[in-house]
């Protein structure tokens, strides 16, 4: 029997669960106060915050660390690598703390892991890390040399509900061209050709706008912000992911507050609930012409795949595309526990970053 501890960091929740084997043995979302988290110039300043909230969390729990027969976490923005499940090495650990793919939430994963299984000697494993980078060359180029377009997307879903598609259509993986949609915090829009990620937009910077982020802006507009004097670069950095989309617009990334507001009658709720739909819908049909139109199906996963009022649109949109398969929610904790478990029972031989 292996014992798993699962970490997934998100935006301002850290998901934890205990497993042995298959079996959850407990479950939680540890919730991280939003104006608590404000005051953090930088995602690697929360490290303290969430270890300190996690190791509480063990302790309520009864966990033990040196039981563990292994630690997995979700991925974060390291260099680019190929879909598998890692070792988080030192390597890994110091370009986390660097940030060499940007600042995300998951950056905290491979840390707060090592913090906790260094001392015992436990392996530190990821799987499908924001940084999966699958992309046809084609698809790097952008306007500006300086600027190429990177593989930067919510890879763990997208790759579980891959795996998930093929294994309940008694499908071959490689087989498959098909687009995912995955609508959280973020949102990636990706096309899948035979099995792999061959392009989607970044879900910091590009795409449709999210519950927290502003996706695609208008660029010239960008710069003069930039050099208006108003906003430093840490500021700016924030309006683009963190304050923007639901937040900048409706002051909330509750997808479900939006719609109570809409069905209590506000119309700019309304307008603004409808345009991130579209938004994404639109990124969904960018996406179809990648493929040149083969495709199986349309998969929406994540949180915002619960909301019928914004599936019932992209659905309006896109369904002549071809047919819808819903996953909502999208479960990376048992993606990351399957991960580490295919490694401890020998069935995957970990990747080596670096």
């Amino acid at each position: 029997m292996f014992k798993v501890l699962v970490i997934n960091p998100g935006s301002t929740s850290t998901k934890v669960a205990l497993y042995e084997d298959e079996k959850e043995i407990v479950r939680s979302d540890i919730t991280h106060d939003v104006e608590t988290l404000k005051n953090y110039k930088s995602v690697i300043e929360q490290l303290d915050l969430r270890l300190e909230a996690i190791n509480k969390w063990l302790s309520e729990n009864g966990i033990k660390v040196l039981e563990l027969s292994a630690i997995v976490v979700r991925g974060g923005l390291i260099k680019p690598v190929q879909s598998g499940t890692y070792v988080v090495n030192d390597i890994m650990l110091e370009d986390l703390r660097k940030g060499v793919g940007g600042e995300h939430p998951s950056n905290l994963g491979g840390i707060i892991g090592r913090a906790l299984a260094d001392p015992y000697g436990i392996p530190v494993y990821t799987l499908d890390p924001v940084a999966v980078d699958e992309m046809e060359d084609v698809a790097r180029i952008s306007g500006l040399p300086e600027l190429p377009r990177k593989s930067q997307s919510h890879a763990l879903n997208i790759k579980a509900c891959i795996h998930r598609y093929a294994r309940e259509n008694n499908l071959k993986e490689e087989e498959l061209n098909m687009i995912v949609a995955h609508m959280g915090g973020g949102i990636s829009v990706a096309a899948i050709k035979g099995g792999r990620i061959v392009d989607v937009n970044n879900a910091n910077q590009m795409g449709p706008f999210s519950p927290e982020r502003t996706g695609s802006l208008p660029s010239m507009k960008v710069v003069e912000m930039c050099y208006s004097g108003k906003y430093t670069l840490e500021e700016m950095k924030k309006k683009i992911v963190g304050m923007g989309g639901l937040v900048a617009h409706l002051g909330t990334n509750d997808a479900r507050e939006v719609v109570k507001r809409i069905e209590a009658g506000d119309k700019k709720a309304k307008l603004v609930f409808e345009a991130m739909a579209y938004q994404i819908a639109k990124e969904i049909g960018r996406m179809a012409a990648v493929l040149k139109g083969d495709v199986k199906t349309i998969i929406l996963t994540g949180g915002l795949a619960y909301s019928k009022p914004l599936i019932e649109i992209i659905i309006d949109m896109v369904g002549f595309i071809a047919p819808i398969t819903l996953y909502p929610g999208g479960d990376e904790i048992e993606a990351l526990r399957d991960g580490a478990l295919r490694v401890l029972r020998g069935q995957e031989t970990p990747k080596i970053y670096g």
